[in-house]
């Protein structure tokens, strides 16, 4: 019986489909996972891939194959999480590609009932030459409160659902599910992480994250810079409400809205002068500086400059 429902949501990626595809297809232990492929629409020649790739192997029982209107990643892991039939939950896009050994590495953890296993991801291009391997803390189970106070301020990736073997009961008894906004992963995965029973964080790069030229840009415009500012937001306020009504620790709450704070203060990086002063006034009316505390010296000169002066903060850092 299988033990991992794989998601993989596709838009598009006909140019990349069949690799990602293998790389699930060729994992060194095959009956531990059920694959469930989603087509979101996609206008080019997806389809067309998935079908032969199917048919190719139709001795395969494992492959489930959906097709839908097009409604976004958010929408479609929600489906792919509603039709997964195990205890457990990889997402993996349909441009990128796994380590052949991951569910084997994964598996010894399965065993022992973790809630969330945390591995590393790699950048390569599209040859498969590393581009970069993303660090990130490693270590050995503990409950998900105290992990989280180890990763938000030293883990890179910790909001991608990508690097993360998850029990889908999570989901279930919590009723979370992604939002149909820009950067759903940071408001979700986060509070995914606090009511985790057990994570570990393994020191294995198992994920390899095809970097297409110019794609650290291809959909940068400043309107959509805009949309993500106002989603950040509208996240922070789902987790204030969040947090009261899950049962979790004085210090994790604190813990998660300084991760939400400084990811939401760095963003306005991104903006331009004459728009900061707009975002600055809808974090002041969330007082977000009363967020963060003062544990160290160190800190308390960072809130002593956040109230005094947001701009100055952000330049200082």
């Amino acid at each position: 019986m299988a033990k991992i429902s794989v998601i993989v949501p596709v838009y598009n990626t006909g140019k990349y489909i069949e690799k990602c595809l293998d790389s699930l297809i060729n994992q060194t232990i095959k009956n531990e996972v059920e694959i469930i492929i989603i087509n979101d629409g996609s206008t080019d020649n997806s389809e067309e891939i998935i079908q032969n790739y199917i048919k190719k192997h139709e001795k395969s029982n494992f492959i489930k194959f959906y097709t839908k209107e097009n409604e976004g990643v958010a929408k479609t892991r929600n489906f792919g999480i509603e039709k997964a039939t195990t205890p457990y939950i990889l997402f993996v896009d349909s441009d990128d590609y796994i380590d052949n050994h991951l569910i084997e590495i994964l598996n010894p953890y399965i065993e022992r009932n973790l809630d969330l296993v945390k591995f590393k991801l790699q950048r390569v291009d599209e040859t498969g030459n590393i581009l970069e391997k993303v660090e990130g803390p490693t270590f050995e189970p503990m409950i998900g409160e105290k992990a989280f106070s180890q990763m938000f301020s030293q883990d890179r990736l910790l909001d991608s659902p990508c690097v993360y073997l998850i029990r889908k009961e999570l989901f279930t008894k919590y009723n979370f599910q992604f939002q149909q906004t820009y950067h759903e992963d940071f408001g979700l995965i986060p509070l995914l992480l606090l009511v985790a029973k057990s994570i570990v964080s393994l020191d294995n790069y198992l994920y390899n994250y095809v970097q297409v030229q110019n794609s650290i840009t291809r959909n940068d415009d400043y309107q959509k810079t805009i949309q993500k500012m106002e989603d950040c937001l509208v996240h922070y306020d789902n987790m204030i409400k969040t947090i009261e009504k899950i049962e979790i620790g004085k210090r994790a709450k604190e813990d998660i809205k300084i991760y939400y704070t400084n990811a939401i203060l760095l963003k306005l990086n991104e903006l331009k002068e004459e728009d900061k002063n707009k975002w600055i006034k809808e974090i002041k009316k969330r007082k977000m500086s009363h967020n963060i505390k003062i544990r160290n010296a160190k800190q308390l000169i960072k809130k002593i400059m956040l109230q005094i002066n947001i701009k100055f903060y952000l330049k200082m850092r």
